[in-house]
């Protein structure tokens, strides 16, 4: 089960439709489209990295820990901009990067 403190925390991220909107207006992810995983991919794994209930935060942040898989993000913010539905994958992107650096 899940608190509804937990369950809060996904409040931003569950509501993704997966259009890539965020992604395409990325100039990162045009440039390093083949290595940089992009705004879209980077918020549905931040998604799972705060569930509570997932089991696999550990892995997935090792996983995520690269050079250009994470790291191609200079927040240039585009992927908020351009969010149909008023996400923020720019912000998921930072909250990855905050957990890796506190590890």
């Amino acid at each position: 089960l899940q608190t509804r403190e937990d369950r809060a925390k996904l409040d931003g991220m569950y509501e993704c439709i997966l259009c890539a909107c965020c992604s395409t207006a990325c100039p990162s992810y045009w440039w390093n489209a083949d290595k940089y995983l992009g705004p879209a991919v980077l918020m549905q794994a931040y998604r799972w990295i705060e569930d509570s209930r997932d089991e696999f935060q550990d892995k997935r942040l090792a996983e995520l820990d690269d050079a250009f898989k994470l790291y191609r993000c200079h927040t240039i913010m585009n992927c908020t901009k351009v969010c149909p539905k008023h996400l923020n994958p720019g912000k998921a992107i930072a909250h990855i990067k905050k957990k890796l650096a506190e590890k």
